[in-house]
């Protein structure tokens, strides 16, 4: 993460951005998040203060938001640590069986709670539930939420013309079929995409 720990010049800007006010990326994010569940795997965190620092590190919009978390763990040289886990090759994931299954379980609830009725309010639920402790749930609820509001809003709108109301029955099928393919994908560990899909939430 070498914004971490050197400023930049936009192109055509007055001049260095503070360092702090740089804009964080979802893989910054991630890094100081995975910082956060192994010091709490250690037991340098109770529950709460856990909790506390996930729900700021997810939520960040600048690395001025970041750095104080990662000051709490490393003191007074935090972005070393992060331009180190950025820059050397990710260290090999340790799979815990119970909690990898739930967090594939969940990413694929996000997914198939479209083929139940639910497509808007099941990954909604687990956005605000689940998402905020598990990046990989938050990345596949995220991704069907998006979809489905964007399915709703073609039902809604197309049937004003000719051509609309011939393809909503294909677009249903569609979307049926990709809530089939995102679940397996999810299951699966796989990143998934939906198609032709308008990302309202990020």
């Amino acid at each position: 993460m070498a914004a971490m720990t050197e400023a930049s010049t936009p192109p055509g800007g007055p001049g260095p951005v503070p360092q702090a006010q740089l804009r964080v990326t979802n893989q910054d994010r991630e890094h100081v998040v995975e910082h956060v569940q192994a010091a709490y795997a250690e037991g340098r965190f109770d529950k709460l203060e856990f909790d506390d620092r996930l729900e700021r590190a997810m939520t960040a919009r600048t690395h001025g938001d970041l750095m104080p978390i990662m000051t709490e763990l490393y003191g007074s040289r935090p972005a070393a640590h992060l331009h180190q886990q950025t820059m050397a090759p990710a260290p090999p994931k340790h799979h815990h069986g119970p909690t990898e299954s739930n967090e594939r379980l969940g990413a694929s609830a996000a997914h198939l709670v479209a083929l139940i009725g639910f497509p808007i309010i099941g990954p909604l639920i687990l956005l605000l539930t689940a998402g905020k402790t598990s990046p990989y749930i938050r990345r596949h609820a995220l991704e069907s939420l998006n979809f489905h509001l964007t399915v709703t809003g073609a039902t809604f709108l197309l049937p004003f013309t000719i051509v609309g109301v011939i393809l909503l029955p294909v677009i249903w099928v569609a979307a049926i079929v990709l809530s089939i393919a995102g679940g397996v994908a999810a299951l699966s560990e796989n990143e998934f995409r939906y198609p032709l899909t308008v990302r309202l939430i990020k």
